[in-house]
C-alpha cells in the first residue's frame, strides 16, 4: 500500500536507562533514498537511526513551537490570561515591575 506507514506501537520495557527497540516501518522507496544520502552523503548523522530520531525529535519540536505560538497570539485575547497579567503587576515589587520589559 503506497503512500501508508504502518506503525507497531508495542513495547516492552524490561531493562533499566534507555534501550533501542527494534521497529519495522513500511517507507516509500524515495524516503529510504533521503535517508541514505543524508547519512552516507552528506553525514548529516552518524546512522539511519541516528537520522530517524533526530527527525522525530526536530518535528516534535516544530508541533510544540507551533502549538505554543498558537497559544501566545490567543493570550491577549484570553480574559483568565488578562486577569493573571493584572495579579502580576499588582503582585511585583516596584523595582521588579520597572525592569519588566512590557
Amino acid at each position: 500500500m503506497a503512500g501508508h506507514v504502518y506503525l507497531d506501537t508495542q513495547m516492552h520495557v524490561a531493562y533499566p536507562g534507555p534501550m533501542k527497540v527494534k521497529r519495522t516501518y513500511n517507507l516509500s522507496p524515495a524516503a529510504i533514498a533521503t535517508v541514505k544520502r543524508l547519512v552516507e552523503v552528506d553525514h548529516v548523522a552518524p546512522s539511519q537511526d541516528a537520522l530517524v530520531e533526530h527527525a522525530i525529535a526536530e518535528l516534535d519540536r516544530l508541533v510544540r513551537d507551533a502549538r505554543d505560538a498558537q497559544l501566545w497570539s490567543q493570550a491577549p485575547h484570553d480574559p483568565a490570561f488578562q486577569a493573571e497579567l493584572r495579579q502580576i503587576d499588582e503582585d511585583l515589587p516596584a523595582p521588579d515591575l520597572e525592569a519588566w520589559e512590557r
